[in-house]
């Protein structure tokens, strides 16, 4: 029962907004008593931060996945990013620029585990892209790791909350083929063009 809260609670959250979702709005979702959801969380914070890690662990476990799929680096950028544009299809704000000005503290603990657990995915990628000859051999990866990071994150900073979904997805792929040709090599910048292409149609 506690992961089913938890699922459903980061469902609603995610779509409706960590502020407005009342533990009401998750009891009568789920068809269960408040009571219940108290059982497991003792407040509308706790389940907040709870809701905000399992759904940071799924994510992980998701890009991993894509990771093994044996795709070149760029390409493997381009399909985290559609899981991203998948899982956030239904929501109506920006999830981390909701988190950051409702719930700093989780948003701070978030942060923090975010660029731990996924500067090794980056990493990853960029040791894999020199290594198919994508990105450039002289790229210094801890720095190049840093600036993707930063990058994306501000994308759902609070600056930009106001962007619509679509404009903050075109803004996704913006951020993607930045971060591509500062580091790419020619052969690279040619796969990056593909996956460009291949948006666009």
């Amino acid at each position: 029962m506690k992961e089913t809260i938890l699922k459903k609670a980061g469902e609603i959250f995610l779509k409706y907004g960590f502020k407005s979702v009342t533990m009401d709005d998750i009891a009568s979702d789920l068809g269960i008593s408040k009571k219940t959801i108290y059982k497991y969380y003792k407040n509308k914070v706790e389940l907040v931060d709870e809701a905000v890690h399992y759904f940071h662990d799924g994510i992980y476990k998701t890009i991993t996945n894509i990771c093994a799929l044996g795709y070149n680096a760029i390409q493997e950028n381009f399909e985290i990013k559609k899981v991203f544009k998948e899982m956030f299809k239904n929501s109506d704000d920006s999830p981390m620029y909701q988190l950051e000005k409702y719930y700093p503290k989780t948003y701070k603990k978030i942060i923090d585990s975010e660029f731990l657990v996924f500067k090794e995915c980056i990493a990853d990628n960029l040791t894999k892209g020199i290594e198919e000859g994508l990105y450039r051999k002289d790229i210094n990866l801890e720095l190049i790791t840093k600036f993707y990071f930063s990058l994306m994150l501000s994308l759902h900073n609070s600056n930009l909350h106001t962007y619509n979904k679509n404009t903050l997805r075109e803004l996704e792929t913006n951020a993607i083929e930045y971060h591509t040709r500062a580091i790419a090599t020619s052969k690279g910048l040619k796969i990056l063009e593909e996956q460009l292409e291949k948006k666009e149609i």
